[in-house]
């Protein structure tokens, strides 16, 4: 098994796992990426994000998307794993932890990060225990919040957005 940084040529094969993501998390119909826009968010002048893929005799066995993070309760940088995947006939293998040693391995040397943090699907046991495992921790103290589509745009667009900046 190998891991390396993803390429322009990898984003078909990520917009797979990504979409294979979704099914087993039940997102497949808000599921929006496409492998174009993996191009121009992940490999563009700005990119959002990394992409740390696992290859198994050079066939994709699991990927990790990534970016910077920033806790002014810590007052330090880390990094946030939007997305962990490993193919179904690999899990067991340690890819998983793999995968995530080379992100925070990563962050930590390419921005000074400190911590690593994660969200995973509430009826995910598999998950949940595979990061118990690791170590991580539920912070239950925070919940997850987000705004999109319709919602965003009205926030975007609204008087105190203005007002704001």
């Amino acid at each position: 098994m190998t891991i390396r940084s993803a390429t322009p040529a990898d984003v078909e094969s990520i917009a797979e796992m990504l979409r294979r993501l979704a099914e087993e998390t039940g997102d497949s119909a808000r599921f929006a990426s496409t492998p174009e826009t993996i191009r121009t968010h992940g490999f563009g002048d700005a990119p959002l994000f990394e992409t740390l893929l696992a290859e198994r005799q050079g066939t994709p066995a699991g990927m990790a998307l990534f970016f910077p993070h920033f806790s002014t309760t810590l007052g330090a940088p880390g990094v946030y794993v939007q997305d962990l995947w490993v193919a179904p006939e690999a899990r067991g293998s340690g890819i998983g932890a793999v995968l995530l040693a080379a992100v925070a391995r990563r962050a930590k040397t390419g921005w000074g990060a400190t911590y690593l943090a994660l969200s995973r699907h509430v009826h995910n046991d598999g998950a949940a225990a595979f990061y118990v495992r690791l170590g991580l921790k539920t912070q239950t103290d925070l919940l997850h919040m987000y705004l999109a589509g319709d919602g965003f745009s009205q926030l975007a667009t609204s008087p105190t957005a203005e007002a704001d900046t």
